[in-house]
């Protein structure tokens, strides 16, 4: 799924749509983000040792898995955060590096939906997450 399709299930527009691409692959979400380095959350984060706030890498896990919920996300439907469980930051991400997520739907129970997921660089895992979320609007 390219980031104009993206698009036609997620909200986010602008900066803050911060997927690249995605695909389903058997119940789980695998989406791609290419860190280019002129990104507005890097500026300040660090000066002369920029590093992807972990805040963000967290929105990249969330934004992938809620394209497993492209039929619930219809007209006026927001997917908000509702908790983050278990979070590990195990290595940074820096400008150049391609993020993968690998993201599953634990369980339901409309509107909220529980998920887990990690981030990873090269193979190796930087962020691994429990989280939940619901989906409100009209």
């Amino acid at each position: 799924m390219t980031r104009e399709e993206i698009k036609t299930i997620l909200p986010h527009r602008d900066r803050m749509l911060l997927l690249d691409e995605v695909e389903k692959r058997d119940g789980h979400a695998v989406g791609r983000y290419r860190v280019r380095g002129d990104e507005f959350f890097l500026q300040g984060h660090f000066p002369n040792n920029p590093i992807v706030p972990g805040v963000i890498l967290c929105e990249i896990l969330a934004q992938s898995a809620c394209v497993l919920l492209a039929d619930q996300m219809t007209e006026g439907k927001l997917p908000v955060y509702a908790g983050l469980n278990n979070v590990k930051f195990r290595r940074p991400v820096r400008p150049g590096d391609l993020i993968e997520t690998d993201c599953v739907i634990k369980r339901a129970k409309h509107p909220f939906y529980f998920a887990e997921g990690t981030v990873n660089v090269d193979g190796k895992i930087c962020v691994s997450a429990e989280f939940s979320f619901a989906i409100v609007g009209e």
